[in-house]
Formats: structure tokens, sequence, C-alpha cells
């Protein structure tokens, strides 16, 4: 039958496109993005800032610190 392009299922809010065409989800990881690049949030050598010594991460610490990050910018970008 005739297709009306409307979405049919159980998709959450988040996965609907905004006035830009992109959905939440993808502001949230550019923002993420943009945070983790600027400042090397969840790398494994260094801090941002001034500290004098080397923060050792694994690579499991440094993914769950990037998760977190993006669920907080999740939590910013749907408050909005």
């Amino acid at each position: 039958m005739a297709e009306t392009g409307t979405p049919t299922g159980n998709a959450p809010d988040a996965a609907a496109p905004q006035a830009g065409g992109r959905s939440k989800d993808e502001v949230a990881l550019e923002m993420m993005k943009f945070i983790a690049v600027t400042t090397g949030y969840g790398k494994s050598t260094g801090s941002a800032g001034f500290s004098g010594k080397p923060v050792a991460r694994s690579a499991e610490e440094q993914t769950d610190a990037l998760i977190e990050l993006f669920e907080r910018c999740r939590k910013i970008v749907n408050a909005g």
C-alpha cells in the first residue's frame, strides 16, 4: 500500500530529527566529542588544566568516562 513516510512502532523521542535534521542524540554526541577533544577528557595520559602528574587510565576507564560524559550531554540536550 501507499507509504506516508511516518514511522511506525516505538520510535524514541531522542531519535526524532529536530529542525536542523539532527536528532537529540546526534547533538549530544557532537557536544561530547567537542568537550572530549578540547579538554582531553578520557585520555590515558595527562589531564586538562595545570596538573603536574599524568593520570594513567585503562582502556575500560577511558571508555566509561566517555560514556558518562555522553550521558551527561544527553541530559542537557533533552532538558532544553
